[in-house]
């Protein structure tokens, strides 16, 4: 394989890996400010053991997901140095910003976060716990900013090739960035609505009936089936801003060939680019027309649209789109099934009642969040092609001219460390659990309470 495709495949194996774990901690910081409050106000353990028990799963995946990132940003230098030469002017500040307003807030607050609990008073203890989860957020932030706007460029001109800014505010908020940042914050929340969730269900299943791990799966299941139908929401208003401003993606994700009104909704198909149609497709009549224009005769782009005179498509890969949109999507409906069905039996039947299918399902979901995660990132990324910055920077510009066996030999390097790293990542979460079922956790604290008892309204808190 060209190296071109090496290094594409390598960035995407490094990113993919790295995703996974601010994915976490962006909205787990703010279920552990959720958490630490719940507990200064109502003085119940149950709270504090569940602060606990996930703050080291955030200690855990803050740092897997820093050691990822310098990996990943290495590659700036050694496989796209047409990147920086570039955009520099632009993703150099962007990510500098990340690193003064984000990380460092993180990386100072995060000892009193972790070891804190019964060594500082508590509002100082939940200050450190909220700048800790503002820190996650402001990270998130940056990083979408940059990435936002190299899909969708806005303040800057062209200097001898070289991008140049001119409005900063155009810059950071730039067309989509409302809409991705929105969409990457919902979706970590439900990736840590059912990481807890699928983790206080393998807890029940193991036997655990405490206080603790029955608020957690109740916390899980109502923040994941609040946080669903908005996510539903919000993607259909970034997939109409993706229509506008990046047709051919959008053309890509529905499989649609040919522009043209009454667009059927295809369920099921297999996309070929040689011949330029769906084979075996299932479809809805009107669907695709409906979403898209809110209209069932509104017209939709095709792909065929975006084919250069002498032939070469200037559209993404219809396949890998088509079909990690259609996972993200078919994930996502999952999420609204088992939550709204969660919390229904919660209502009815208590926590102590539920269903073994149900908690073997739920466990099954720990990670969906994961799952769409990527494939959402699959479909956004993958469909930005050929551009590296859309309309500015091709990919193949980009590249670094190193040779391809030896981007295959890193890339296989990487994907076995990455492997090995994940497969700890995830018994550590569930050595975790174990020993949280059987009560083994000595390293329970005792942080301060208000002297005016534990039901005080926490003002030394």
């Amino acid at each position: 394989m060209e190296a071109l495709l090496l290094s594409r495949m390598q960035f995407a194996a490094n990113i993919s890996f790295h995703i996974l774990f601010p994915t976490i901690t962006i909205a787990l910081g703010w279920v552990l400010l959720f958490f630490r409050y719940r507990y200064a106000r109502t003085g119940e353990r149950k709270w504090m053991d569940a602060y606990l028990f996930w703050v080291k799963v955030f200690a855990l995946s803050f740092a897997m997901g820093v050691v990822s990132g310098i990996t990943m940003s290495f590659q700036f230098g050694t496989n796209w140095p047409g990147f920086m030469e570039t955009v520099g002017n632009v993703a150099g500040p962007l990510l500098a910003y990340e690193v003064l307003t984000a990380f460092f807030l993180e990386a100072v607050f995060l000892g009193i976060m972790l070891f804190g609990a019964s060594r500082v008073p508590g509002w100082l203890h939940i200050t450190a716990t909220f700048l800790v989860a503002f820190g996650t957020t402001m990270s998130a932030f940056w990083i979408l900013v940059l990435n936002s706007w190299m899909h969708t460029p806005a303040g800057f001109e062209l200097r001898d090739g070289v991008v140049h800014a001119t409005d900063w505010m155009a810059i950071i908020f730039n067309p989509s960035m409302p809409y991705r940042f929105a969409h990457m914050l919902l979706a970590s929340g439900l990736t840590v609505a059912f990481l807890i969730a699928g983790i206080a269900a393998f807890r029940r299943l193991l036997g655990d009936r405490g206080e603790s791990s029955t608020s957690q799966l109740r916390v899980g299941l109502v923040l994941g089936a609040v946080l669903i139908p908005v996510q539903i929401l919000m993607g259909d208003m970034h997939g109409l801003n993706t229509l506008e401003h990046q047709p051919q993606k959008v053309a890509a994700m529905e499989g649609n060939w040919e522009t043209r009104s009454n667009v059927p909704l295809v369920l099921f198909a297999l996309p070929d680019e040689e011949a330029r149609e769906n084979r075996f497709e299932l479809a809805i009549p009107n669907g695709a027309s409906l979403i898209l224009k809110h209209s069932t005769d509104g017209v939709v782009p095709g792909l065929n649209d975006f084919v250069a005179e002498d032939g070469t498509a200037l559209h993404p890969p219809v396949a890998p789109v088509f079909w990690s949109f259609r996972v993200m999507v078919g994930v996502g409906l999952a999420m609204l099934a088992l939550s709204w069905a969660g919390v229904w039996m919660l209502r009815r039947r208590g926590a102590h009642h539920l269903p073994t299918p149900f908690l073997l399902a739920t466990v099954g979901m720990t990670f969906a969040g994961w799952v769409a995660t990527l494939a959402g990132w699959y479909t956004t990324e993958i469909g930005r092609q050929p551009w590296l910055v859309q309309g500015v920077l091709s990919t193949e510009a980009a590249v670094g001219d190193v040779a391809a066996p030896m981007v295959m030999g890193t890339l296989v390097t990487y994907l076995a460390v990455y492997a090995v790293l994940l497969l700890a990542y995830v018994a550590v979460l569930f050595h975790l659990a174990r020993r949280a079922a059987r009560g083994d956790t000595p390293e329970r604290e005792n942080p301060r309470r208000p002297s005016t008892g534990a039901s005080s309204p926490m003002p030394a808190e």
